[in-house]
């Protein structure tokens, strides 16, 4: 499997950024990394080996990027407007600097899959749902779609434009983007065991203001075998992996 390393100045965050890319060929996928993990952790975590397959098939071909979490989510030290300026910042990070490397790299101007575990999910969600036109692949496990989980005492524009089930909430049936939605390939799972209650609740919710606008997803919710950890998304990547890419 070809791995190649990239550490490039972001002019969004104004640092360094790292990120990862598995294969030279295949559809191409950023994967988010859970909460303040690094741009390797999918790796170190058997995530990127239970999908070698793919990807040396050259049915994928897998970005690992870095988070900016202890800027925005897990900056409690920090007031909720910089906070949730933050992830404005990490939105404009990867659609500006990101996703022109993806295509760069990549070979391609093919959409874009985005991945995600925990709030590596809720990023692969919001960034489909906010730019249809780049995304339409999305696989995202035991997330959290509102942003009043983290930021609750502000609500402005970007509170809204980063919480999912609000975005979707208060969309007109006319809007542009609900054609793009339901032309795409969208799997969100979770799971029954241990630290998932939350989860559970924002994924129902999720999945009920998909159903009212007529989305097609594929909403999943499985036993107490699976928790909010890598033993289990070890076990679930691969699997929903073969219905987005190798069923195909």
């Amino acid at each position: 499997m070809k791995v190649s390393y990239y550490n490039e100045y972001s002019y969004n965050l104004k640092r360094n950024m790292e990120f990862k890319v598995y294969g030279d060929r295949g559809k191409p996928c950023i994967a988010f990394p859970s909460q303040n993990d690094r741009f390797y952790f999918y790796e170190d975590q058997g995530i990127i080996g239970s999908i070698e397959r793919y990807i040396n098939d050259g049915k994928i071909q897998i970005f690992c990027i870095d988070t900016y979490d202890y800027e925005s989510w897990s900056a409690t030290w920090k007031n909720s407007y910089d906070r949730i300026r933050s992830q404005e910042d990490y939105y404009n990070y990867v659609i500006e600097e990101i996703v022109p490397r993806i295509r760069e790299i990549n070979g391609s101007e093919d959409k874009i899959m985005t991945f995600g575990t925990s709030l590596g999910a809720y990023q692969a969600v919001n960034f489909f749902l906010r730019r249809p036109d780049i995304f339409d692949y999305v696989l995202a496990l035991s997330g959290i779609y509102h942003t009043g989980y983290f930021i609750n005492d502000i609500h402005n524009e970007l509170t809204f434009l980063n919480s999912p089930i609000d975005s979707l909430k208060f969309m007109p049936y006319d809007h542009p983007y609900l054609d793009l939605y339901r032309k795409s390939e969208i799997i969100i799972s979770v799971g029954g065991g241990a630290w998932e209650d939350s989860c559970i609740n924002e994924t129902r919710m999720l999945e009920a203001e998909m159903k009212r606008l007529n989305i097609d997803a594929w909403f999943e919710y499985l036993n107490e075998d699976y928790y909010h950890d890598w033993p289990s998304w070890r076990i679930l990547v691969p699997h929903f992996m073969y219905y987005l890419i190798d069923k195909k």
